[in-house]
């Protein structure tokens, strides 16, 4: 079960009323946050947020600044840096409940030998990459979106990686991994998180519930033993044993590991943010 600890440079401050209160170094954000479906505990608290984002439709919004960020606004977590922006949707870039997940990439990478490959997909600013990469093996980072890939390499460069064997790919992840696959093109690690929606760099359009499965089916094409996967997942209604049972069909091992993921508050309550799967082999 992966949590996210109230620690350092992050903390959940409260959460409620379908909104959370975190802090990112100095700085306090309140944004939505859908599973958040229980009253706030601290009203007060919600009065220090410097930056504050209000939904106007399913994509966009717009942050009301009452204490501007810094320029530039770094937040660091062990020895990875990367930077944080307000955008359009609602995101800074990074996902805070990731932090396990990062841990457990960085290990796995040191159990494959040095050099060797792995393909982080929808890799968004590449807090995976970074992981991955500070661990010694070499780095396909894939995203639809040019800014992100842009990020990426600005984060990578933060850390002290730019001169790591990484490879940053602007594409949408089932063209990369077709074309991948015919290649030969063989991989030790496997990181996914997807949408639920999204548009590739062609302008082909992204949908879990229609294209996670062909996908896990050609990743487990380009896998190569010892290795590593992991699978997480926001979209409501895929929970970890609906996820376990998909990468089961494709990844056989009996060291697989499917559970909720959250954020902790610094009262000690829980806020659910999807689910995950880890999976190893020899």
């Amino acid at each position: 079960m992966t949590q996210a600890l109230a620690q350092g440079d992050y903390e959940l401050l409260d959460f409620g009323d379908s909104r959370k209160l975190e802090r990112f170094g100095q700085v306090i954000v309140d944004r939505p946050a859908p599973a958040a479906s229980v009253p706030r505990r601290d009203e007060h608290l919600w009065t220090y947020a410097n930056l504050v984002y209000s939904r106007e439709s399913a994509s966009q919004g717009k942050w009301n600044i009452h204490t501007p960020s810094p320029d530039p606004w770094i937040w660091q977590y062990q020895t990875m840096r990367l930077e944080l922006k307000p955008t359009a949707s609602g995101q800074i870039g990074v996902f805070p409940e990731q932090r396990d997940n990062w841990d457990w990439i960085s290990q796995q990478s040191r159990r494959v030998s040095s050099g060797c490959a792995v393909l982080n997909l929808f890799a968004y600013t590449g807090a995976s990459t970074i992981a991955a990469a500070s661990a010694g093996v070499t780095v396909t980072h894939v995203d639809a979106a040019r800014s992100a890939v842009g990020w990426a390499r600005d984060n990578a460069r933060l850390s002290g990686l730019a001169d790591c064997p990484i490879r940053w790919i602007v594409d949408d992840a089932l063209g990369f991994v077709r074309r991948e696959q015919k290649r030969g093109r063989r991989y030790r690690g496997l990181v996914l998180d997807p949408p639920s929606y999204g548009h590739g760099a062609g302008g082909s359009a992204w949908k879990l519930e229609r294209d996670l499965e062909p996908l896990l089916q050609l990743c487990a094409s380009l896998w190569e033993s010892p290795g590593f996967m992991l699978l997480s997942c926001h979209t409501p209604g895929w929970n970890a044993d609906r996820l376990a049972m998909l990468v089961a069909r494709y990844f056989r091992s009996p060291a697989m590991e499917a559970d909720e993921s959250w954020l902790t508050a610094n009262d000690g309550r829980r806020l659910p943010t999807g689910h995950y799967v880890r999976w190893t082999a020899e």
